[in-house]
């Protein structure tokens, strides 16, 4: 039997167990130079757990501060996000080691849907789950080419720029809270990201906020009820669920994430695709229809809504291991370990100074990203077109244009969204006939 007919074998069986079957790759104990441990490969179950490990620690720091800042259960946000990990390699058929953990595009429309309550911000991320599902059930469908045709990067950018944006004076405002501690853990973020050799620089922000915090308490800056609560938690217990509700304008305020979840996805798909040198394209709606998926139950139960972790593929690219036994790994760590009240507690403890310093970073991450997709897709912004309707998308979004319609009231990132969507294809065709 030759390695093609292996191949095909183990693809199969792979298919068969949902993605649960793996080869041991050489010895189990050592990567041959230049060779790589492929998804459907793992080394010896020790070192696959420890790279597991690694994994659970690159998803940390951004998984756990989306719902800090938000104000989510961390721990039902926790659960969530490896009951979403889990689902996403089944449905991916063990092709694509990923992680699903908090999304940062949601924390801009959950911030400023803050008065509407958490139910309504639950049944927002529900729907944009379920969007998100139908997109993978079309590009399954019609390919992925379908997505360039859709969201062309010059749309696809400005929508994720404007996103990051629009959060820039909540970022400074939780700065001025608390500036002592906010500026002790800028620099520390800034500090290890720029000069922590290897994966210690891939944790910057954690470490930041790690180091924020014991600052702060050494200098009497954390709220002494949120201590007594981590106290009192017990050690083990049940995450908090909730339940949602359905209000219009809160959802049309959520529901542009879903082209930043798409971006994401996609572009995930593509990075795996080029590190190990085999095409993906034909599970790219499988990975969108996942991550919707996870995104609804998550809507549906009270987690965050989740996305494909790019920080994951940095464990990945270290350690040449694209095994998905370690994501599985990781998986049902963080469902352990969201069965621990105590954890979730110690995590609410976070002061404001230091989400503000951490977001100061983080919201602005956001909004480079746009332009990076911007600049990888060379968007050509001496074409009017492209020039006009991101200058406008961008500037609805970062001066929270707030207008209504009818009695639904709609914020920045909904009209930046939608103008941009809209306002493209038709200038797009006006200025072909113009020609």
């Amino acid at each position: 039997m030759d390695g093609a007919e292996r191949d095909r074998e183990s693809g199969t069986e792979r298919r068969r167990f949902g993605g649960l079957g793996w080869s041991l790759h050489g010895d189990g104990r050592h990567i041959s130079e230049g060779a790589v441990v492929a998804p459907h490969e793992r080394l010896s179950w020790p070192r696959t757990i420890g790279i597991g490990m690694q994994h659970v620690i690159a998803m940390f720091g951004a998984t756990l501060l989306v719902p800090t800042i938000t104000g989510f259960p961390v721990t039902t946000t926790l659960l969530f996000s490896g009951i979403g990990t889990a689902l996403f390699l089944v449905l991916t058929r063990g092709r694509v080691p990923s992680y699903l953990g908090s999304s940062f595009a949601f924390i801009a429309p959950l911030s400023a849907s803050a008065g509407s309550g958490p139910a309504a911000q639950l049944g927002a991320i529900l729907v944009a789950g379920v969007v998100l599902a139908l997109v993978g059930l079309l590009v399954k469908a019609l390919g992925a080419h379908v997505i360039d045709a859709v969201m062309p990067p010059v749309v696809t950018g400005a929508v994720v720029a404007l996103i990051g944006l629009n959060l820039a004076p909540t970022a400074a405002s939780s700065f001025e809270a608390q500036p002592l501690v906010a500026f002790v853990t800028l620099v520390v973020i800034l500090l290890v990201t720029v000069v922590g050799p290897g994966m210690l620089g891939r944790l910057g922000i954690l470490v930041g906020v790690v180091v924020g915090w014991v600052f702060a308490a050494l200098t009497g800056s954390l709220a002494s009820e949120r201590v007594d609560a981590m106290r009192d938690a017990a050690w083990f217990g049940l995450p908090e669920f909730r339940g949602p509700t359905f209000e219009l304008s809160v959802i049309l305020l959520t529901l542009p994430v879903v082209i930043v979840l798409v971006a994401e996805n996609v572009g995930h798909v593509k990075a795996v695709a080029a590190m190990t040198g085999k095409s993906l394209d034909d599970v790219a709606g499988n990975a969108l229809f996942a991550d919707g998926l996870a995104t609804t139950l998550a809507g549906a139960g009270g987690g965050s809504g989740t996305t494909t972790y790019a920080e994951n593929i940095g464990v990945m690219a270290a350690t040449r291991v694209y095994s998905t036994a370690a994501y599985w790994v990781a998986a049902v760590t963080a469902v352990v370990l969201a069965f621990s009240p105590k954890f979730g507690a110690l995590v609410f403890t976070v002061p404001d100074g230091v989400l503000g310093g951490a977001t100061l970073v983080l919201y602005g991450l956001i909004g480079l990203l746009g332009v990076r997709i911007w600049m990888e897709a060379k968007v050509d912004f001496t074409d009017p077109v492209n020039l006009t309707v991101a200058a406008a998308a961008l500037v609805a979004g970062i001066g929270d244009l707030t207008l209504s319609v009818g009695s639904v009231e709609l914020g920045g990132i909904a009209w930046g969204s939608i103008g941009i969507l809209v306002a493209y294809p038709i200038l797009r065709r006006l200025s072909t006939l113009r020609r």
